[in-house]
């Protein structure tokens, strides 16, 4: 048995945050078991925690959603790190975790009771393709004209962010469809 975690992170208060499953220890667990789990959790991602590789490293992450694995995402890493302090993990450095992830290690810094973190850097940057863009703009119900610019954002889960021309339309990010 494995222990399992749910945390609601970027909040205090119970169910007004985003909600990542965390289970423990689970060096032992296949990819596709932690994909099984994953989908079970139902939840936008689940994290899988387990020995680091890197000597660097405080522990190693894999995050999953319920349709595939990522390298890197905001939440979850902020999520996986609190469960693992809360489970009695200890950091190398008092003030610093560093977690293993797809994407790199990623340097987790704590504040008291708050955690904050470095992104790693973009997989992908720079223009969106056309027929991307108008698959996105298709899907969020943005007209063309309504785009100011395009940009790729991607340290892991695929994001593409848009600056639109109206102020109370604000800046729109969408995942790659």
């Amino acid at each position: 048995m494995r222990r399992f975690t749910q945390v609601d992170v970027f909040t205090d208060e119970l169910t007004f945050g985003n909600p990542v499953a965390v289970v423990h220890d689970a060096d032992e667990l296949t990819t596709q078991r932690m994909a099984d789990l994953a989908r079970w959790t139902n939840l936008s991602e689940t994290t899988f925690l387990s020995t680091p590789t890197d000597e660097g490293a405080d522990y190693q992450v894999r995050i999953f959603t319920t349709s595939r694995e990522l390298p890197f995402a905001g939440h979850p890493t902020l999520g996986s790190a609190h469960a693992w302090l809360e489970a009695g993990g200890v950091p190398q450095n008092p003030e610093m975790i560093i977690q293993q992830c797809g994407a790199g290690l990623v340097r987790i810094r704590r504040d008291g009771g708050r955690l904050a973190f470095a992104a790693p850097p973009l997989l992908r940057g720079g223009d969106v393709a056309p027929e991307d863009l108008i698959e996105i703009m298709a899907v969020l119900g943005v007209d063309h004209d309504q785009v100011v610019d395009a940009q790729w954002v991607d340290n892991g889960p695929g994001w593409v962010a848009l600056l639109l021309t109206d102020a109370g339309d604000g800046l729109v990010v969408a995942t790659q469809a």
